[in-house]
């Protein structure tokens, strides 16, 4: 028997804004438009939390006024896709984007946390950051206690991709200088 494909109705970011100005998505709902879907985001786990808020306190403390640190809120890649990445390391402005959302230029270090949703961050949403002009995209995984470094964005995906476990040192292109251990950034079991 043949599959039979759907036609489905893909969303402008322009029209998930009136959903929610509408109340058809409330502020409680843990969703993010990717590729034109809304999509029901993941629970963050304790782990997932203490990943983020590790290197929220990270990147404060070392990079200080040269970036704003930016836990969970929207990314505008595109007029489809408005994704919630778990930390962003953004270009500092004097209004802290509060007449626009963070597009991809605007973005020095992206970071998704994952904990059960590793296959889907890496396949999904890394390949939509790079066809977006992120240009370094970090995906931590809790469950194999490593980071993969995601750097130089084509539309086929990143050119440059480097794993790091603890032990290693991982810098930022956007801060060369910068150079973190893994192990400060992954919660020890």
């Amino acid at each position: 028997m043949a599959a039979v494909e759907v036609a489905r109705r893909r969303f402008t970011v322009d029209e998930y804004y009136q959903m929610a100005r509408a109340g058809i998505l409330g502020e409680n709902d843990r969703v993010e438009l990717i590729d034109g879907e809304i999509i029901e985001m993941v629970p963050i786990g304790t782990r997932h939390a203490a990943c983020v808020r590790r290197m929220n306190r990270i990147f404060s403390t070392k990079i200080g006024d040269n970036a704003l640190v930016d836990t969970q809120n929207p990314l505008r890649l595109d007029q489809n896709s408005e994704p919630q990445p778990d930390l962003m390391l953004l270009k500092a402005r004097d209004d802290y984007y509060a007449s626009f959302h963070p597009r991809p230029e605007d973005v020095l270090l992206l970071v998704e946390v994952a904990d059960t949703s590793v296959a889907y961050d890496r396949e999904v949403k890394v390949n939509l950051y790079a066809k977006g002009g992120v240009n370094e995209v970090w995906l931590v995984n809790l469950q194999a206690q490593q980071v993969t470094a995601y750097r130089l964005p084509s539309p086929s995906g990143y050119r440059e991709v480097k794993e790091y476990g603890r032990g290693d040192h991982i810098s930022l292109l956007a801060f060369p200088g910068l150079n973190i251990p893994v192990q400060d950034i992954i919660p020890g079991d």
